[in-house]
Parts: structure tokens; sequence; C-alpha cells
């Protein structure tokens, strides 16, 4: 204990906003619940692993921790009760899935290292500002758990309408601290304190007949007082509160809700939480859902353990983010970089105060948490890990990845590149992106026989899906036929019973290096515009290539469509015929300008109108369009589409073209109305931003 007293000066008591990690070691995927437990940092409330805990003793000099240790319960008869399959698509019914979900037992203690000395929690004993720290951290809501939730709500909560000019009835009614109860029956969870006149009643009645008896609504549609305030939800962080306005059915933020609550006496500075949330409640039905219970229906799938056969857990919304990281840690350049050449030692060694916000470390903990194999087995078998801080890092201010939503895996990759790239800049050596790179040369030829060659690079090549080249035309047209006939009787086509489309990779790579027409293109050997042929192939070959199938099509009136193809991808690949030649003995090159001409077109890209009046047509930003149109060599309206579709949340999009014809001939439509707004004539607004233009140059990237 003296020991204890002498370290208390590195002993810190948690306020409202600091991040506690009391859920998963920051360098491993150890928890409470793993061999060792957890030890969380009483300084820093860093969380780590018991082969982990000396490494930050080691780099701080903390040595005070309070140990958790979580056991599961023994269910009642468990090991007398025998194991149903079950017969239906239902949670908690006779034949259906179990609703339960495993219990544990917590154990705390007070660990002093280097020595790890122990000392029981709870303990009268223990000095007082140690007391108060633990019991702070116990009931705090975790780091993962804040960002889960913060992600979850993102989209949803926001400042209700009736918040700033909210009634509140001066009837002397003033809310005890605790012992709550229902002001028109006997339960005394799931409690809303109406804002308007104080009163405290139950909330709505689940699908399952728990939690309350819908008195709350009841009362709303009585009296219309809009907003109430779960009072089990309230403690100092007022944000985490979960208020909800009943007219406007649903969460939303109170900015004055210290006011609403002082109003009815309550110090919320005093409250614990005790309740969930209702998007609480939400966040967890989704990402505790066991998504194995439909997987592989119908199948007995064999699961796989070891080193190299971990899996990952869907966190709600990730299967994008687990097929890409399961991919990329499948390949020799990251498992070098982030397994094979380095250690978590040496990674949380180089990175800053809080590794869980380091993406060399976060990368490093997942590379070994794929790859080791600790995590892999269990004797209840596969539960993989669960990447939380690696979200929470490579999602760090994008607004997509950082959120609950349904995600492109391509996205994903390149935004994962980019990433990856910035964290690594100028080293070849480290940076694991480098074996996805190649060069693609495009040739154009124009009618006077002259040529021109433009090299970009890339990370992954987009195809088209030549539907025309499928090897099953005779099985597809007797489906449609039998098909009309169905529609006629008004019967449903079931899944078992579709024929889709089978289509050779080989003809979509032989879509990309055929020729292509390129019309409206100026020649300058011509001193006019043309149609000229552009063909493509690869300058330089990576070490992994990754391929983008085209799904979204445009169907008659210009409304896109996703293809349901498959495409039959064979073992082995040879894209030997796609190397480029270069420049070929006998060819002329296109020049610059046009002989004699100072006023000449230059050779530069510029956007066909006929593809961005079309697309512009359609709702798109006109600038947006004229990057698809001048990144797909203006192909076609599909192909530029399909561009505009796979780069609406580039960085760059809405950076000026560095064209100066294309920046006279348009401006950002947005900035227009808001100096019109300001009170500035259109024509004049126009003119001001044609003028503010700044030329930047710009990596575009074709598809």
């Amino acid at each position: 204990m003296d020991l204890l007293r002498s370290h208390l000066h590195k002993v810190r008591i948690p306020e409202p906003g600091s991040r506690i990690h009391k859920d998963e070691c920051c360098v491993s995927f150890d928890t409470p619940r793993s061999e060792g437990g957890l030890y969380v940092d009483m300084s820093s409330f860093l969380g780590f692993g018991r082969e982990h805990v000396e490494w930050n003793f080691e780099k701080t000099g903390n040595p005070v921790y309070l140990h958790i240790v979580q056991r599961r319960k023994p269910e009642p008869d468990e090991a007398d009760r025998p194991l149903k399959k079950p017969t239906l698509l239902a949670i908690g019914v006779e034949g259906g899935f179990g609703d339960q979900e495993p219990e544990y037992d917590d154990t705390f203690e007070i660990v002093i290292l280097p020595d790890f000395i122990s000392l029981p929690f709870p303990s009268v004993d223990l000095p007082e500002k140690v007391r108060l720290a633990v019991d702070k951290v116990i009931l705090a809501e975790s780091a993962d758990r804040k960002q889960q939730l913060a992600a979850w709500v993102a989209d949803k909560k926001k400042i209700s309408a009736y918040a700033m000019d909210l009634q509140q009835l001066e009837n002397g009614v003033i809310v005890p601290p605790t012992g709550w109860k229902c002001s028109k029956c006997d339960k005394t969870e799931n409690l809303w304190l109406n804002l308007t006149d104080g009163m405290i009643l139950c909330g709505r009645k689940l699908w399952d007949g728990s939690g309350g008896n819908n008195h709350a609504i009841e009362h709303y549609e009585q009296t219309k007082y809009p907003l109430a305030v779960k009072l089990g939800t309230i403690t100092a962080d007022l944000e985490a509160a979960d208020v909800f306005s009943y007219p406007e059915d649903d969460s939303v933020e109170d900015p004055l809700l210290a006011r609403h609550l002082s109003h009815f006496g309550i110090d919320f500075s005093s409250l614990q939480k005790t309740e969930m949330t209702t998007a609480e409640r939400e966040l967890d039905a989704n990402t505790n859902y066991d998504w194995n219970r439909i997987q592989e229906s119908g199948k007995d799938a064999e699961l796989l353990f070891g080193p190299g056969y971990t899996g990952l857990a869907n966190l709600g919304n990730s299967c994008y983010m687990a097929s890409i990281m399961q991919v990329m840690f499948s390949t020799h350049p990251f498992i070098s970089r982030y397994f094979e050449k380095q250690s978590l030692k040496a990674a949380f060694a180089t990175a800053p105060a809080d590794p869980t916000m380091d993406l060399n470390m976060q990368m490093t903990k997942l590379g070994h948490g794929l790859l080791f194999g600790k995590y892999s087995a269990s004797n209840e078998g596969q539960e993989g890990i669960r990447p939380r801080m690696f979200k929470s890092v490579i999602a760090a201010n994008h607004s997509e990845f950082s959120s609950m939503r349904q995600q492109d895996a391509l996205d994903f990759f390149l935004h994962l590149i980019d990433r990856v790239e910035q964290a690594n800049p100028g080293n070849h050596e480290l940076n694991p992106c480098s074996g996805f790179k190649f060069i693609i040369e495009e040739r154009v030829q124009c009618p006077s026989g002259k040529v021109s060659y433009n090299k970009r690079s890339d990370n992954m090549l987009s195809l088209s899906i030549p539907l025309h080249a499928a090897t099953n035309k005779e099985q597809l047209e007797a489906f449609s036929e039998k098909k009309a006939a169905m529609d006629l009787d008004g019967k449903e086509v079931s899944n078992e019973e579709i024929v889709r489309p089978r289509v050779p990779l080989e003809a979509c790579l032989a879509s990309f290096s055929g020729p292509e027409e390129i019309p409206d293109f100026y020649s300058t050997a011509l001193n006019s515009k043309t149609t000229a042929t552009k063909t493509a192939g690869f300058s330089t070959f990576p070490d992994y290539l990754v391929l983008h199938m085209r799904k979204f099509v445009m169907e008659a009136g210009w409304v896109p469509k996703k293809l349901d193809v498959y495409i039959d991808v064979p073992d082995t690949i040879d894209i030997s015929h796609m190397r480029s030649k270069g420049m070929q003995p006998g060819e002329e090159l296109l020049p610059e300008r046009a002989s004699g001409d100072n006023k000449a077109e230059p050779a530069a890209p510029v956007a066909s109108e006929d593809i961005v009046s079309q697309l512009a047509s359609m709702g798109f930003n006109y600038l947006h369009c004229q990057k698809a149109a001048i990144n797909t060599s203006n192909t076609g309206v599909e192909e530029a589409m399909n561009w505009l579709l796979s780069h609406m949340d580039d960085s760059d999009i809405n950076d000026p073209l560095n064209d100066s014809r294309a920046s006279e001939q348009s401006v950002d439509e947005a900035s227009v109305q808001t100096l019109i707004s300001f009170g500035f004539p259109e024509d004049v607004a126009i003119k001001a931003l044609k003028a503010s233009v700044r030329f930047t140059f710009m990596i575009f990237r074709f598809e």
C-alpha cells in the first residue's frame, strides 16, 4: 500500500471526455476475456494484454494499472442440454435461434509494475484518489464504444426543432436523484422524463413484451409536450443522454439540456448511467447479430484454424473492409511490411503517445492478429478478431467510412492505398502498395496517320463487361422466353431458376486493349476536330493486378442499371499480349501546335459538350461531368457515367480543371448561388469566380 501511495502522482481521475480503452489491448486483440485479462494504465487509460503491459511500463514509466478479468458464467444445466439445430428463421421462439447472450463475471484488482504486485479492489484501504479513479474507469463508456455509437448516430441525431424554445411549466416539480418510478404503473426501468411538465413515465412496449407500457407516448398524445429524456442515461457527459422528440419521431440533440434539467432540480454532474440509450440498443442488435446463422445455408462449412486462417468479425457494416484486408494480408508486400519485418514491440516503441490513433501501429496489430494464429481457434470455434481500432484510424475524417453505412470495396481499396502511401512518403521499401502500381500507355492515332502517346499510373484496372460475349446465349434466350411467359401468368421467377450471363474474363480484358473511337478529338495535324482511334497497353506490369468490373451501365432514358452477371475467371491469366510496344519505327508524332497558327487549340483533352450535357441533364454537377468526359477520353456517356459513379468521393473532385478554356466556360454553380445570396448580380458573380480560378495540376484516374 505504501508503494501505491508513492505512485499517486501517476494516477489520473478520468474526466467526462477521457478516452478509456478498457475493451481491448491497443497493440493486440487481447481483451478482458483473454488469458491474463487486460491491464488499463491509470495514467493514459490505454489497455494492454499480459504480454504487452511491460512494454508500456518500459516506454512510459507508468506503474499503476487496473487489471480486469472477465470469465464466462456457466449456463444452468449447460452440460446436460442437447444441442438443437434451429428449424425456424426466428429468434427467441421454439425452434428458432436462442436470444440469450453469454454472461460474464468481472473481477478487478490494482497491479503495480514492474513486479506485478496486486492489491484487491474494491478495498477501503486503497487511497481515495485510486478508488475514485478506478470507479470512474469501470463506470465510463469505453473509447471503442463511444466511437461506434458516434458512427451509428452520425446521420440520425440532429438538433431538435423544439429544443431552443421549449416550454417548461412552473409547476414546482422537483425530480429526486434516485428512486424513480413511472407515474402510471410500477415500472422502474426504461423511464422517460418529459421536459415540459416533469412527468416520469415508462417507454414503449417492445415486440417481445419487454420495455414499458407506452405511458410516455400516451402522455405526449394527450398533451403534445414534445421532448423527453431517458433518466438512466443522464450523466456528466450530457452529449450521451438519450433525448427523444415525439413529433420528430427520432432521437435528437438538445443543446439546452442542462438548463432544462436544472428546471426540475436535477444535478446531472452527480448522476451515473444505469441504462442503454435507444441508439445503443440498436447498435447492439446490429453488431451482436450472429451473421453465421444465415451464412452457407444448407451447407456444412469446415472451419479453418491456425496462422493465416483468422477471421474478421463483422462490426455491423464492415464486410467491405474485411474482404479487402484479408486479400491485402495474403500478398507478400503487406505480409513482409506489417508482419515479417515489423514486430508489435517495435511498432509500439515508435508509435506516438496514443498508439490507437497510429496507422502503422494498427496495421501491424491487424497483420499480426490475422497471420500469427493466436486468435484463430478457441474451445468454442473460430471467433475471429474485431478490427475496431483499425477501422477508427483508417476511416478518420472520412465521411463515409467513419459511418455505419454499407460501402463499396473498391472505394475502400483506393482509400487504403492513399492512406498507406501518405504514412510512408517517399520510401519505396516501406510502402507495400508499390506492388499494385502499374503504368498504362495510351496510343492515339488521328486520320492523318500521326500519333500521340500518353502514360499514366494507376493501382487498379477498370474493365467493361461485354454482354455480347456471354458463353451461355442459348440458355439466356430460353430463360428470357420462360420469364416472359411467367410474367404473363403473374408468376415470379425464383432465385434458383434465374439464368445469368457468363462472360469470360478474357473478353473483358479484350474490351480494354481493343481499339476505341474518340469523337471530337482535336488533331493538331489537321487543325480540326475529328474521330481518332485509341489503344492502350501496359508499359509496366504490377506484382498484383486489381481488376474492377464495371457493373453499372446505362439503359434507355439514361437510367443507370447494375448488371446481374457472372465473370468466369480462369486459374491462370496471360496478359503478355497487353504489353504496350511504345513508339514504332516510321511513326510520326502529332505536333504540339499546328504549323503557322499560334492560336491553334492545344492537344490537351477537352470535354465533349454532348457527353457533358447528357450527364448534366441527369442532375450531376457540371464540373464533375467535364472531368468524367476528359478522364474517359470522350469515349461515351456510359463510360463517363461509370467513371463518375466511381469517383464521386475523390478528394479532388471539386478542384478546378487545369485547362484555361474549361475554366472560362464554366464555374461552380454552388459558388455562383452563394455570391448571389450576398446580393451580387449573377453576371458579376460569374466574372469574379472566373477571375479567381487557381490553376492546379491534377492526376486523373482513367476508367
